[in-house]
């Protein structure tokens, strides 16, 4: 079991912000931990406003992204992100307090997932009402875990291997 006082309390002191960890259920587990951005500057802290997530593992993974807008729900993909690399899934200033992310690892067939499930495609797509009859609408259901932000403008999600940064 993990930690999570401790977890919270180590990478509270490096990065002056909360953590929040989950393991996915199923196949096999993968552990992450979101970190919020940190500001090296006033000048800078509009550059660093973005959504970003990073490989840790050592596999290449792909990412969908699941967010409500003014017109309801969404899912965003793929994002093709290689073991060690970080990429930019949404840029500029976050303008809701939650997202949610779908990810698979392409080389050991594992995935990080959640409770909430939306709609997703085999190939790059947006997909509206992302909620609803998926299967019915030529797409199929994926299970999203959920990132708390706490509204702050920018975040880093960081997907790791099992076993990883406290996790067993």
């Amino acid at each position: 079991m993990v930690d999570r006082g401790r977890i919270k309390r180590r990478l509270s002191e490096k990065r002056g912000k909360s953590v929040r960890d989950f393991a996915k259920n199923g196949v096999r587990t993968i552990a992450f931990i979101l970190v919020a951005g940190v500001s090296i500057g006033a000048a800078s802290r509009e550059a660093l406003a973005d959504l970003k997530l990073c490989n840790m593992t050592k596999s290449r993974v792909g990412v969908v992204i699941g967010y409500r807008d003014t017109k309801g729900w969404v899912t965003e993909g793929w994002w093709n992100i290689n073991a060690g690399n970080c990429n930019d899934i949404l840029k500029g200033k976050l303008n809701a307090r939650y997202y949610y992310i779908h990810a698979e690892d392409y080389v050991r067939e594992g995935e990080w997932s959640g409770k909430a499930f939306m709609c997703v495609k085999n190939k790059v797509f947006t997909i509206r009402n992302a909620e609803k009859d998926c299967e019915r609408r030529g797409y199929r259901k994926a299970g999203f875990f959920e990132v708390d932000t706490t509204n702050e403008d920018d975040w880093t999600i960081r997907l790791t291997d099992p076993g990883e940064n406290g996790s067993n």
